[in-house]
């Protein structure tokens, strides 16, 4: 009995993982607590070195000083501004009179504001409770079925999760890169090679745009082949005319302008995601700021916004470096004109936070990023406990062995993690699985030979099922809160599962066509 203990510990180890949090515990504490418990037995065994836990403290400095995850408090708080300022119900609500005549129209506005609030937001539970509230009543109200409502408004509010900005890949590119350096170790290559956020980033846009157009393709042959499932809605004067366009105009501009303020400065090679995730966070900031008190003159915003494409336009003409030592006259005048704008960007900036604050905005939305930020880097601190003593027992080497020996080679061993990740997502969410599962099996993947972006992308698209999948998808869970006592819990899940079954189409697609993937990063970064 003791032998067998001694040789199964890090199978044990998981066991008691899993069977605390189906108990209930809180993961964070459930992660930590196992692995200081298996720890100590397999010390107490001597099948475990105790001074490997020395490892821990640099682990998480490494963690808490990363620049590459300050992105995320960032992200989270451009996030939570644009869900307070009411964007996404203006967008929901032109969108709809610009599409809602066509068959489906009114489910192809709620994938598209999904894919505009993704990319400008990437807050899942906002977007989804958001969209619940306006476009749930309206679908509803004009003949939509309960299922088929609920599976639109779950699947677009998740498109957060796999288009970027995304705070799950910022994640999913820390652990793939991690993954691919050790690999690269292995294999036993010193000059290694890494990967980076932009990379990701780059990776997952054109994935993500096909998973939307999958979304529409769906509905629109719904539509087609059932009319009363998704029927047209009654036109509301002409959505053409000038003041329709002007209207849909400005709630177009002020996302659009932030994603390409965003995501094109990092793909453009511009910023790096930290930077640019402080650019979006000011940026929402100032874009959200006029709403809080309207009726007031918005021109300190005008003038620091155009102060911050001033000093991005100068930068790229001008070396404004200062010390240096005889600098040209033109020189010199770019830097005092650079000191000018920047005065005036402060002031702006000021401003709205003076706005925000005055009108009870922004301690609710510092408060909301504390918490999800707190959350995600607790989490990962507990996963290094975790996986630190797994290791220790052996557990990584079980599972390379158990891998390279399956029959079928690199594409049976893929196929196996993926089903694994897939069923682990009825139960954990993304940034779980992320810190305890992957950190384990993308070394062994990366050692088979895979290409690591393609990879990555592989695995962002069947986490983002995590959120669909019941009983516990977070999803589902946003939904069930907000939507109207006559659409059931039963009705959630069972229009949930033709959306779930496109993701996994999605997913074949991107298995069989890699390039999908992989061009863009190759164009935008070689």
């Amino acid at each position: 009995m003791l032998s067998f203990l001694t040789q199964n510990l890090d199978l044990l180890m998981i066991a008691a993982l899993c069977g605390g949090i189906l108990l209930g515990y809180p993961v964070i504490f459930t992660l930590a607590g196992t692995g200081i418990l298996f720890g100590l037995l397999g010390a107490g065994l001597g099948v475990f070195n105790m001074p490997l836990l020395a490892a821990l403290a640099p682990r998480v400095f490494s963690i808490m000083t990363n620049e590459i995850l300050l992105a995320i408090p960032l992200f989270v708080l451009m996030g939570v501004i644009l869900e307070r300022s009411r964007i996404a119900e203006d967008l929901l609500e032109e969108m709809g009179k610009l599409f809602g005549s066509l068959r489906g129209g009114l489910a192809v506005s709620v994938v598209v504001v999904g894919m505009l609030l993704a990319a400008s937001t990437g807050i899942v539970g906002a977007t989804v409770v958001t969209m619940a509230l306006i476009a749930m009543p309206a679908m509803l109200r004009n003949g939509y079925g309960k299922r088929l409502t609920s599976g639109v408004i779950v699947s677009a509010g998740t498109l957060g999760q796999i288009i970027p900005p995304s705070t799950m890949l910022i994640i999913l590119a820390e652990v793939m890169s991690s993954g691919y350096q050790q690999a690269q170790f292995d294999m036993g290559k010193f000059t290694v090679e890494t990967i980076s956020v932009g990379d990701v980033f780059a990776a997952a846009l054109l994935p993500g745009l096909c998973l939307v157009l999958i979304y529409v393709i769906f509905i629109l042959g719904l539509a087609f082949l059932k009319p009363s499932a998704a029927p047209a809605l009654p036109r509301e004067g002409d959505v053409t005319s000038r003041e329709a366009m002007v209207r849909i105009g400005k709630v177009l501009v002020p996302p659009v302008v932030l994603i390409v303020a965003v995501l094109g400065s990092i793909l453009g090679g511009i910023a790096t995601p930290t930077e640019a995730a402080s650019v979006g966070a000011v940026g929402a900031l100032m874009l959200a700021a006029p709403r809080f008190f309207k009726g007031r003159s918005n021109w300190p915003f005008w003038a620091a916004a155009g102060a911050i494409v001033g000093m991005l336009v100068l930068t790229s003409m001008v070396d404004l470096r200062t010390g240096r030592a005889n600098p040209t006259p033109v020189e010199q005048a770019g830097i005092w004109l650079a000191g000018g704008l920047t005065l005036i960007a402060f002031w702006g900036i000021f401003v709205a936070f003076w706005r925000a604050g005055r009108a009870g905005v922004l301690k609710p939305v510092l408060s909301s990023t504390m918490i999800v930020t707190s959350m995600i880097f607790a989490m990962m601190i507990g996963a290094s406990v975790f996986s630190l003593v797994f290791r220790g027992l052996g557990g990584d080497v079980r599972v390379e062995e158990f891998l390279t020996e399956m029959p079928g080679g690199q594409t049976t061993a893929l196929l196996f993690v993926m089903a694994i990740v897939f069923v682990m997502g009825f139960f954990l969410d993304f940034v779980e699985i992320s810190v305890i599962v992957l950190p384990i099996v993308v070394p062994i993947l990366l050692t088979m030979g895979m290409d690591p972006i393609w990879l990555a992308v592989l695995i962002a698209i069947n986490l983002q099922t995590s959120f669909l999948t019941p009983p516990f998808g977070f999803s589902l869970f946003y939904l069930r809160g907000a939507a109207p006592k006559e659409v059931s819990t039963l009705d959630i899940y069972r229009g949930v599962i033709p959306f779930v079954m496109l993701q996994i189409i999605g997913m074949l697609v991107i298995f069989q066509m890699p390039g999908i993937a992989t061009w863009l990063p190759n164009l935008l970064f070689n």
